[in-house]
Protein backbone atom coordinates (compact mmCIF):
# COMPACT_ATOMS: atom_id res chain seq x y z
CA UNK A 1 0.00 0.00 0.00
CA UNK A 2 1.20 3.57 -1.06
CA UNK A 3 2.19 5.90 2.18
CA UNK A 4 2.61 9.09 3.04
CA UNK A 5 5.29 10.06 5.45
CA UNK A 6 8.84 11.45 3.41
CA UNK A 7 10.73 8.83 4.02
CA UNK A 8 14.70 9.06 3.27
CA UNK A 9 14.41 6.10 0.94
CA UNK A 10 10.94 6.92 -0.86
CA UNK A 11 12.38 10.77 -1.43
CA UNK A 12 16.00 8.81 -3.07
CA UNK A 13 12.88 6.52 -5.11
CA UNK A 14 11.44 10.19 -6.05
CA UNK A 15 15.09 11.59 -7.30
CA UNK A 16 15.56 8.86 -9.25
CA UNK A 17 12.03 8.39 -11.01
CA UNK A 18 12.62 12.12 -11.75
CA UNK A 19 15.60 11.64 -13.12
CA UNK A 20 14.12 9.13 -15.34
CA UNK A 21 11.02 11.09 -16.53
CA UNK A 22 13.78 14.42 -17.34
CA UNK A 23 15.79 11.87 -19.39
CA UNK A 24 12.67 10.52 -21.42
CA UNK A 25 11.95 14.09 -22.18
CA UNK A 26 8.59 14.09 -20.35
CA UNK A 27 6.90 16.98 -18.08
CA UNK A 28 5.24 16.20 -15.25
CA UNK A 29 2.43 16.49 -16.54
CA UNK A 30 3.35 15.19 -20.17
CA UNK A 31 4.37 11.81 -17.92
CA UNK A 32 0.35 12.04 -15.86
CA UNK A 33 -1.19 11.80 -19.16
CA UNK A 34 0.56 8.70 -20.37
CA UNK A 35 -0.25 6.78 -17.00
CA UNK A 36 -3.95 8.55 -16.99
CA UNK A 37 -3.00 9.66 -13.44
CA UNK A 38 -3.04 13.07 -11.61
CA UNK A 39 -0.09 15.60 -12.50
CA UNK A 40 0.22 16.10 -8.42
CA UNK A 41 0.22 11.78 -7.93
CA UNK A 42 3.75 12.48 -10.01
CA UNK A 43 4.84 15.24 -7.76
CA UNK A 44 4.42 13.79 -4.93
CA UNK A 45 6.00 10.55 -5.77
CA UNK A 46 8.97 12.43 -7.26
CA UNK A 47 9.00 14.47 -4.01
CA UNK A 48 9.10 11.36 -1.59
CA UNK A 49 6.26 12.86 -0.35
CA UNK A 50 4.04 9.48 -1.64
CA UNK A 51 5.20 5.84 -1.55
CA UNK A 52 4.27 4.87 -5.02
CA UNK A 53 3.24 0.81 -5.09
CA UNK A 54 5.51 -1.28 -6.74
CA UNK A 55 3.19 -0.90 -9.98
CA UNK A 56 3.26 2.41 -10.28
CA UNK A 57 7.00 2.52 -9.92
CA UNK A 58 7.05 -0.80 -13.06
CA UNK A 59 4.85 1.60 -15.07
CA UNK A 60 6.84 4.79 -14.85
CA UNK A 61 9.67 2.65 -15.80
CA UNK A 62 8.16 1.16 -18.80
CA UNK A 63 6.66 4.32 -20.11
CA UNK A 64 10.14 6.34 -19.56
CA UNK A 65 12.29 3.34 -21.23
CA UNK A 66 14.11 2.45 -18.47
CA UNK A 67 17.10 0.09 -19.11
CA UNK A 68 16.99 -3.58 -17.86
CA UNK A 69 19.58 -2.76 -15.10
CA UNK A 70 17.50 0.27 -13.66
CA UNK A 71 14.30 -1.18 -13.89
CA UNK A 72 15.46 -3.94 -11.64
CA UNK A 73 17.44 -1.74 -9.16
CA UNK A 74 14.48 0.93 -8.82
CA UNK A 75 12.07 -2.47 -8.66
CA UNK A 76 14.46 -3.46 -5.75
CA UNK A 77 14.58 0.15 -4.28
CA UNK A 78 10.24 0.78 -4.38
CA UNK A 79 10.17 -2.04 -1.61
CA UNK A 80 10.39 -0.59 2.07
CA UNK A 81 9.91 3.07 1.32
CA UNK A 82 7.59 2.71 3.84
CA UNK A 83 9.67 2.24 6.30
CA UNK A 84 10.76 5.21 8.95
CA UNK A 85 14.50 3.90 8.79
CA UNK A 86 16.77 3.41 5.47
CA UNK A 87 19.69 0.43 6.91
CA UNK A 88 21.93 -0.82 3.98
CA UNK A 89 24.12 -3.81 4.57
CA UNK A 90 24.75 -5.26 1.11
CA UNK A 91 27.03 -3.41 -1.49
CA UNK A 92 24.44 -2.51 -4.12
CA UNK A 93 21.91 -0.58 -1.21
CA UNK A 94 25.09 1.05 0.08
CA UNK A 95 25.46 2.37 -3.41
CA UNK A 96 22.45 3.66 -3.22
CA UNK A 97 22.34 5.40 -0.18
CA UNK A 98 25.51 7.62 -1.21
CA UNK A 99 23.65 8.22 -4.43
CA UNK A 100 20.92 9.72 -1.98
CA UNK A 101 23.38 11.52 0.20
CA UNK A 102 24.46 13.55 -2.51
CA UNK A 103 20.98 14.18 -3.74
CA UNK A 104 20.49 15.25 -0.29
CA UNK A 105 23.01 17.28 0.14
CA UNK A 106 21.97 19.33 -3.24
CA UNK A 107 19.12 19.81 -1.80
CA UNK A 108 19.66 20.61 1.58
CA UNK A 109 19.75 24.28 2.70
CA UNK A 110 22.14 23.49 6.17
CA UNK A 111 24.58 20.38 7.20
CA UNK A 112 26.01 19.58 10.02
CA UNK A 113 28.92 17.25 10.14
CA UNK A 114 30.22 15.78 13.39
CA UNK A 115 33.27 13.98 12.70
CA UNK A 116 35.65 12.68 15.63
CA UNK A 117 38.52 10.43 13.80
CA UNK A 118 38.72 11.95 10.02
CA UNK A 119 38.26 15.01 7.89
CA UNK A 120 34.39 15.53 6.54
CA UNK A 121 33.51 14.09 2.84
CA UNK A 122 32.36 17.20 2.27
CA UNK A 123 35.98 18.58 2.96
CA UNK A 124 38.55 16.17 1.83
CA UNK A 125 40.85 16.48 -0.75
CA UNK A 126 41.63 14.12 -3.67
CA UNK A 127 44.95 12.75 -1.94
CA UNK A 128 43.32 11.96 1.36
CA UNK A 129 40.35 10.33 -0.02
CA UNK A 130 42.23 8.24 -2.41
CA UNK A 131 44.64 7.48 1.03
CA UNK A 132 41.87 6.26 2.61
CA UNK A 133 40.06 4.25 0.13
CA UNK A 134 42.89 2.71 -0.57
CA UNK A 135 43.51 1.95 3.13
CA UNK A 136 40.04 0.86 3.61
CA UNK A 137 40.73 -1.78 0.79
CA UNK A 138 38.00 0.01 -1.74
CA UNK A 139 38.54 -2.16 -5.61
CA UNK A 140 41.62 -0.59 -6.98
CA UNK A 141 39.25 -0.28 -10.02
CA UNK A 142 36.66 1.58 -8.14
CA UNK A 143 38.83 4.38 -6.31
CA UNK A 144 39.16 6.84 -8.88
CA UNK A 145 35.60 6.86 -9.34
CA UNK A 146 34.83 7.63 -6.14
CA UNK A 147 37.50 9.81 -5.03
CA UNK A 148 35.76 11.77 -8.17
CA UNK A 149 32.36 11.59 -6.40
CA UNK A 150 33.38 12.74 -2.65
CA UNK A 151 35.54 15.39 -4.31
CA UNK A 152 32.82 16.68 -6.40
CA UNK A 153 30.41 16.87 -3.69
CA UNK A 154 32.38 20.10 -2.75
CA UNK A 155 29.85 21.79 -5.52
CA UNK A 156 27.08 22.18 -2.25
CA UNK A 157 29.07 24.59 -0.64
CA UNK A 158 30.10 25.85 -3.83
CA UNK A 159 26.88 26.38 -5.69
CA UNK A 160 24.37 29.55 -6.48
CA UNK A 161 22.72 29.16 -2.99
CA UNK A 162 24.77 27.04 -1.01
CA UNK A 163 23.87 25.14 1.92
CA UNK A 164 25.28 26.48 5.18
CA UNK A 165 27.99 23.68 6.77
CA UNK A 166 28.79 23.25 10.53
CA UNK A 167 31.51 20.98 10.26
CA UNK A 168 32.87 19.60 14.21
CA UNK A 169 35.90 17.96 13.24
CA UNK A 170 37.88 16.04 16.45
CA UNK A 171 41.32 17.50 17.06
CA UNK A 172 42.40 13.49 16.19
CA UNK A 173 41.42 14.29 12.77
CA UNK A 174 43.25 17.26 12.24
CA UNK A 175 46.87 15.50 13.70
CA UNK A 176 45.95 12.12 12.05
CA UNK A 177 48.71 11.04 9.38
CA UNK A 178 46.55 9.55 6.68
CA UNK A 179 48.22 9.30 3.51
CA UNK A 180 51.89 10.82 4.40
CA UNK A 181 52.83 14.25 5.89
CA UNK A 182 52.65 16.46 2.21
CA UNK A 183 48.90 14.98 1.77
CA UNK A 184 48.11 15.74 5.24
CA UNK A 185 49.44 19.14 5.09
CA UNK A 186 47.73 19.86 1.65
CA UNK A 187 44.35 18.92 3.51
CA UNK A 188 44.88 20.73 6.25
CA UNK A 189 45.78 23.74 3.83
CA UNK A 190 42.39 22.69 2.40
CA UNK A 191 40.14 23.69 5.19
CA UNK A 192 42.25 26.75 5.79
CA UNK A 193 40.87 27.77 2.85
CA UNK A 194 37.24 26.59 3.40
CA UNK A 195 36.71 28.16 6.50
CA UNK A 196 37.22 31.79 4.86
CA UNK A 197 34.02 30.85 3.06
CA UNK A 198 31.15 32.86 4.38
CA UNK A 199 28.54 29.21 4.65
CA UNK A 200 31.39 27.67 6.54
CA UNK A 201 31.51 27.37 10.18
CA UNK A 202 34.56 25.07 10.73
CA UNK A 203 35.37 24.46 14.24
CA UNK A 204 37.83 21.55 15.95
CA UNK A 205 36.85 19.57 19.05
CA UNK A 206 39.73 19.50 21.18
CA UNK A 207 41.22 16.26 22.57
CA UNK A 208 40.78 17.86 25.96
CA UNK A 209 37.16 18.41 25.64
CA UNK A 210 36.68 14.59 27.22
CA UNK A 211 33.76 12.66 26.71
CA UNK A 212 31.30 14.14 24.10
CA UNK A 213 28.62 12.35 21.78
CA UNK A 214 30.82 12.69 19.01
CA UNK A 215 33.03 10.17 20.34
CA UNK A 216 29.77 7.48 20.05
CA UNK A 217 30.50 7.75 16.48
CA UNK A 218 30.81 10.36 13.06
CA UNK A 219 26.54 11.66 11.97
CA UNK A 220 25.67 13.89 9.57
CA UNK A 221 22.23 16.34 10.31
CA UNK A 222 21.07 17.37 7.41
CA UNK A 223 17.90 20.33 6.98
CA UNK A 224 16.06 21.40 4.44
CA UNK A 225 14.03 24.26 3.87
CA UNK A 226 10.92 22.77 3.25
CA UNK A 227 11.40 19.29 4.19
CA UNK A 228 12.20 16.76 7.15
CA UNK A 229 15.30 16.93 8.23
CA UNK A 230 17.18 13.60 8.04
CA UNK A 231 20.49 12.15 10.00
CA UNK A 232 22.74 9.60 8.25
CA UNK A 233 25.27 7.03 9.72
CA UNK A 234 27.92 5.21 8.35
CA UNK A 235 30.38 2.46 9.19
CA UNK A 236 32.42 -0.09 7.75
CA UNK A 237 29.67 -2.95 7.22
CA UNK A 238 26.47 -0.48 7.36
CA UNK A 239 24.67 3.44 6.43
CA UNK A 240 21.43 3.89 7.96
CA UNK A 241 18.93 7.27 7.03
CA UNK A 242 16.65 8.34 9.64
CA UNK A 243 13.85 10.71 9.74
CA UNK A 244 11.33 10.02 12.62
CA UNK A 245 11.84 13.48 14.99
CA UNK A 246 12.57 11.75 18.24
CA UNK A 247 15.69 10.36 16.53
CA UNK A 248 16.46 13.67 15.02
CA UNK A 249 16.30 15.76 18.03
CA UNK A 250 18.41 13.12 19.34
CA UNK A 251 20.76 13.91 17.20
CA UNK A 252 20.68 17.60 17.34
CA UNK A 253 20.78 17.58 20.83
CA UNK A 254 24.00 16.03 20.33
CA UNK A 255 25.12 18.46 17.65
CA UNK A 256 24.39 21.24 20.93
CA UNK A 257 26.29 19.75 23.31
CA UNK A 258 29.75 18.96 20.68
CA UNK A 259 29.35 22.44 19.59
CA UNK A 260 29.33 23.68 23.38
CA UNK A 261 33.18 22.37 23.97
CA UNK A 262 34.36 23.01 20.23
CA UNK A 263 37.11 26.05 19.76
CA UNK A 264 35.84 28.80 17.77
CA UNK A 265 36.52 29.25 14.56
CA UNK A 266 39.38 31.61 14.79
CA UNK A 267 40.44 29.44 17.38
CA UNK A 268 40.51 26.17 15.23
CA UNK A 269 42.33 27.67 12.05
CA UNK A 270 44.92 28.74 14.06
CA UNK A 271 45.05 25.37 15.57
CA UNK A 272 44.88 23.77 12.18
CA UNK A 273 48.06 26.64 10.95
CA UNK A 274 49.70 25.53 14.31
CA UNK A 275 49.74 21.49 12.85
CA UNK A 276 50.83 22.54 9.41
CA UNK A 277 53.95 24.35 10.78
CA UNK A 278 54.49 21.30 13.39
CA UNK A 279 54.56 18.88 9.92
CA UNK A 280 56.19 21.15 7.39
CA UNK A 281 59.41 21.94 10.94
CA UNK A 282 59.36 18.37 11.66
CA UNK A 283 61.85 16.44 10.49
Amino acid sequence: MAGTNGTPKAKALGARLKEARKAAGYTVRGLADQLGLSHSAISRWETGARSPETEDVASVLAVTGASSADRSELLEMARGTNDPQWLSVQSGDRERQMAALLEFERDASHITDVSPLLIPGLLQTADYARAIMISGEVPPSEVETRVAVRVGRRETLTRRNPAQLLALVGEAAIRQQIGGRETVVDQLNHLLNVAEMPNVDLRVVPASAGWTPALEGPFVLIDFDNDTPIVHLENRRAALFFHESADVDAYRSAVDKVKQVAMTPADSTALIANVITELETTT
